[in-house]
């Protein structure tokens, strides 16, 4: 007996035209970007022209309406191809439907039109130095002021931080309890005050600008404010099952890559007479591999199908994504070991791979963070 198919015409057409769009304006530029840390400002532009970034923004709005799927076909094409610099599924999956859910109408007039055609590029600024994923402990503070509010903190590890438009800065509101006090602001990159820090040097996704991000006595309206004032938590905790979803969906694609590049390398490289993938334990490593790949893409479709019909819980969502990042270490590791020292190489997809992989353990909720939401509901 299968399944219905998850994935639509729709969707594979939208599929056609990403990795089109991919294969000719990133993969040729991609080992540059990873020298530079930074992908250009005109790539987004000619995503946006491309039809590919926010598929799911109303129709109102420049976008085209369509359901979650989109945004993991995205999710799914950048990873193909190892494509870890453009931070598409960031601004498209994670950013903009903040905007487009807690906005108001003047909001998302402005802002969503500009977001879709790749002109105003976006982050979201949560972590602080030494929060990590704790974020009752924020300490960036939002003061009153008349019609105005003041913002002041830190903030480190912002993916788009060097390229960000538009950034919704986490900050408390209050002196009331963390889960009371916190509220979101969308933050322009232009308001005095705002600093951009160094693009950090990261072990992996070396491509994608990552930066120290500081707010000092930076004035911004009222009408900056995205929802309700200190609903903020409430808003983080509503969206990051969507987040840890797109993740989990992220690291089984990275690990099918992975294998599907091991099971060629293992075709061709010759050991003791033989191609290794002949002898028994590259075949069982293969087998044990190709079993995890499988075992992660029933949970991932399951809990896309339950998200899609608004039945994916927050503890679900964290299963996924602890299962599927942990999933996706050990088979990129394991694919790297048939390669030998060249998997060592940088130049080699499967060293990139690897080192990209492990920060999917880590943002969007550590593993030990997972364990505990999912052991509070047990």
């Amino acid at each position: 007996m299968t399944s219905r198919p998850l994935f639509s015409e729709e969707h594979e057409a939208f599929r056609a035209v990403v990795r089109r769009f991919l294969e000719r304006e990133v993969v040729p530029h991609h080992a540059a970007w990873e020298q530079a840390g930074v992908v250009p400002r005109d790539l987004w532009k000619r995503a946006g022209e491309a039809g590919i970034l926010c598929p799911t923004v109303s129709p109102e709005f420049g976008g085209a309406g369509g359901d979650f799927l989109f945004d993991v076909v995205m999710a799914q094409e950048l990873q193909r191809v190892g494509a870890s610099g453009p931070a598409f599924t960031l601004h498209s999956t994670i950013v903009v439907p903040y905007i487009e859910k807690y906005g108001t109408a003047a909001q998302k007039q402005r802002w969503l039109p500009p977001a879709v055609a790749g002109d105003l590029i976006t982050a979201i600024a949560m972590t602080e130095p030494g929060t990590g994923s704790d974020l009752q402990a924020i300490a960036t503070r939002a003061r009153r002021d008349g019609n105005d509010y003041v913002i002041d903190g830190s903030k480190t590890f912002i993916s788009n931080g060097q390229l960000a438009d538009l950034i919704i800065v986490v900050a408390r509101s209050s002196e009331d309890a963390a889960s009371k006090s916190m509220s979101l602001f969308l933050v322009e990159s232009t308001r005095a005050g705002f600093a951009r820090g160094r693009n950090l040097q990261k072990l992996g996704m070396r491509a994608q600008d990552t930066s120290e991000l500081s707010f000092t006595g930076v004035r911004i309206p009222l009408e900056n404010r995205l929802g309700e004032e200190g609903a903020g938590f409430g808003y983080l905790m509503n969206e990051l099952p969507r987040e840890r979803l797109i993740i989990a969906a992220w690291c089984l694609t990275s690990a099918e890559a992975a294998f599907e590049g091991a099971v060629e390398y293992t075709r061709q490289r010759h050991a003791f007479g033989q191609e290794i993938g002949a002898f028994q334990n590259t075949r069982f490593r293969l087998a044990e591999a190709k079993t995890e790949i499988e075992v992660g893409r029933a949970f991932v479709e399951q809990c896309l199908r339950e998200y899609l019909d608004g039945n994916l819980d927050a503890s679900r969502a964290s299963m996924a994504k602890l299962w599927l990042s942990e999933m996706q270490g050990r088979v990129i590791d394991q694919c790297l070991q048939f390669y030998g020292g060249y998997g060592y190489m940088w130049e080699t997809p499967i060293a990139r791979a690897y080192a990209d992989a492990r920060v999917q353990r880590i943002y969007g909720g550590t593993s030990e963070i997972m364990k505990e939401l999912i052991a509070r509901s047990l």
